[in-house]
């Protein structure tokens, strides 16, 4: 009789186990796709502020070249340092203005579209008020915020070259310390777009370098060419 009980409890120790070890996994995997979700959560709003960063580091880089090559062609035609911090001054206000405007036009247009789009679902949902419109309404674009922040990237991108023009009074060193430092920029810029945009980043400083050099070469020298002809 005892060796009989003994039997069965020895039968019956593996199956708790074995019910103790299923549990286990199944807690051991409820909490790895919780962290899952969280992992995709936190994905989606690095991803969002990936854009936002990437859209700030363009918007810097178009105020580089444009400012940058603005002041290159006055310096072709005139060596005075006021004319050139003047036009990369114009440059600057212009540009961020232009920014400013053009982003506010293209996210309302966008705003527009998504507020009509979530309308016309509740009309078919026949839901006035739901959870789902709430969070939609929570990721519907700023036009200000956007115009806003094109704005002050123009701004910072635009500054670089008139920084490294505004105390230096010789002309050629002048005109190379703009060229140099605006190229520098453009490594940059292009590395930290490239590292936003998981793009290769050597290709990308390479060619946003080449770019802004193509820019400013051209504006220099056309300028010049219209000078010496007298137009």
């Amino acid at each position: 009789m005892a060796a009989s009980l003994d039997t069965q409890n020895k039968n019956e120790m593996p199956l708790k186990h074995v019910v103790i070890h299923m549990h286990g996994t199944s807690d051991a995997e409820a909490e790895k796709v919780t962290q899952g979700t969280e992992g995709n959560n936190n994905t989606t709003d690095y991803s969002q502020r990936a854009q936002w960063l990437r859209a700030a580091v363009l918007g810097a880089n178009d105020g580089l070249v444009s400012v940058a090559s603005l002041m290159m062609g006055v310096g072709a035609v005139n060596k005075d340092i006021g004319a050139m911090l003047l036009a990369g001054f114009a440059g600057l206000i212009a540009g961020a203005c232009s920014m400013a405007i053009g982003e506010f036009v293209s996210v309302y247009t966008q705003l527009d579209i998504e507020v009509a789009q979530i309308k016309r679902e509740r009309e078919l949902n026949n839901e006035l008020e739901t959870r789902e419109g709430g969070s939609e309404e929570e990721k519907l674009p700023n036009p200000f915020q956007a115009a806003i922040a094109s704005a002050v990237a123009f701004s910072v991108g635009a500054a670089v070259p008139l920084i490294a023009a505004v105390f230096i009074r010789e002309y050629k060193i002048r005109v190379g310390v703009v060229a140099a430092v605006s190229s520098l920029a453009l490594l940059v810029f292009g590395g930290v777009g490239a590292v936003l945009g998981k793009t290769p980043v050597r290709r990308s400083c390479i060619r946003v370098l080449i770019g802004g050099w193509l820019a400013m070469a051209i504006t220099f020298g056309l300028t010049k060419l219209i000078s010496l002809k007298g137009m």
